[in-house]
């Protein structure tokens, strides 16, 4: 049952809102059709009002972040033609592809001994030359060279390709790697559940019901998990919807995931752009905030709801922590994905950016571990002189080593 919020009515400007807004100061849970009307209303400020007040009963005013390194070691992937929405994906013997080896992963890698990195968050393409015992190895390694870091690794779709390809159960692939050092799983690979979008955006991928199945396997097995929904295409409302009811669903009969992360789609280089003719940035800065206080308003049994400011700029990720969000996808290094698809932030943020961005926004910032503990708390104030100036970057040549740039050719 979600907690009861106080909400201050005044700000409510379309009455469609008013039972929505009752139920949430009752603690009572919102369906589907809820959903549907907060996605369909223009009141943008009383959504975020109503996602605020949910966030402040669960987390005050804290907001956390995680110190994470992005090691992306394939992107041959045999979807490349039918997963239309992606950037990233390249066929064997197409310029451009590559699958690093185990010393070019622990070459980037190597990144985490000179900086606060406390987790590696590992994701590519679906390479038939890369099964489990690829990634059994590079996990051992990783583990062996940096014990202190956690890996958070490898989507449902990629943890189902190797079952296939390895010719083993899901269940049997997560006990294996999982042994190897696999400490959780993100949540990448949902899109959108609805089989009509599929069909249309990432054909022959791992269905909706496939997706959860393999979460509620690695659950089953004390492997925690995020869970996403990559929205701004072709989906309806109704299909989002549909889709955080079936997330809602498994985390009442698991528990397991630890945090909901709504990524906005992007156009550039890919089919699917082509096809709607957009480029740029295809989901706008009120969809974007939308989509993040409906994810805390719906899925009242998900604690943390993170914005990645990869995706959404830092500007609305500032803006989203009055939306409902407590976490913010952290001091990034060497994301790739996202930006092959046209993301124009920055590959990594800064400490100190990180830290005066949430401390702009009237908040309190916390590092965190990869299961929500806090390790380390800063003070509310706001230390730039350019009060409320955001300053992400690249990661400079003397952050980044000489092999891990050598690793990422």
């Amino acid at each position: 049952m979600p907690a009861a919020a106080h909400i201050d009515r005044t700000c409510i400007l379309d009455a469609a809102l008013v039972p929505i807004a009752d139920k949430v100061e009752r603690g009572e849970r919102l369906t589907t059709t809820d959903g549907v009307t907060l996605f369909q209303s223009g009141d943008l400020n009383t959504i975020g009002a109503l996602a605020d007040a949910v966030n402040r009963a669960k987390h005050g005013n804290r907001v956390t972040f995680a110190a994470n390194q992005h090691i992306n070691p394939t992107n041959i992937c045999i979807l490349r033609k039918t997963c239309v929405f992606c950037s990233y994906a390249k066929l064997p013997k197409e310029d451009g592809a590559y699958r690093y080896t185990l010393e070019q992963t622990l070459a980037e890698a190597k990144t985490a001994n000179s900086t606060m990195t406390r987790e590696f968050h590992i994701v590519g393409g679906l390479d038939m030359k890369a099964g489990l015992d690829y990634y059994v190895e590079m996990f051992r390694a990783l583990k062996r060279e940096h014990p202190q870091v956690h890996i958070k690794a490898l989507t449902a779709v990629e943890i189902a390709h190797i079952a296939r390809i390895d010719k083993m159960s899901i269940r049997d692939v997560l006990i294996t790697l999982h042994a190897a050092g696999l400490d959780t799983m993100p949540g990448g690979g949902a899109e959108v559940f609805s089989p009509g979008v599929r069909a249309t955006i990432a054909d022959k991928k791992l269905s909706g019901e496939e997706y959860i199945d393999v979460h509620r396997t690695a659950h089953s097995l004390g492997i925690r998990s995020n869970c996403t929904m990559l929205y701004g295409h072709v989906e309806t409302f109704e299909d989002r919807m549909n889709h955080l009811a079936m997330l809602r669903e498994l985390q009442d009969e698991t528990g397991g995931y630890l945090a909901y992360i709504p990524l906005a789609y992007h156009p550039d280089n890919n089919e699917l752009g082509l096809t709607l003719g957009r480029t740029g940035l295809a989901t706008s800065g009120f969809d974007d905030l939308k989509n993040l206080a409906v994810g805390r308003l719906f899925l009242d049994n998900i604690e943390h709801i993170k914005s990645h400011w990869i995706m959404v700029t830092p500007s609305i990720s500032q803006v989203s922590l009055s939306f409902g969000v407590n976490d913010l996808e952290g001091t990034v290094v060497r994301e790739k994905i996202y930006h092959e698809a046209g993301a124009h932030t920055a590959q990594a943020m800064t400490l100190d950016a990180i830290l005066d961005l949430i401390r702009g926004a009237g908040k309190v910032p916390a590092e965190r571990d990869s299961f929500y503990n806090v390790i380390r708390s800063f003070p509310a104030v706001i230390t730039s002189e350019a009060r409320g100036e955001l300053a992400p970057r690249s990661a400079s040549d003397e952050e980044l080593s000489e092999a891990h740039q050598t690793a990422a050719a």
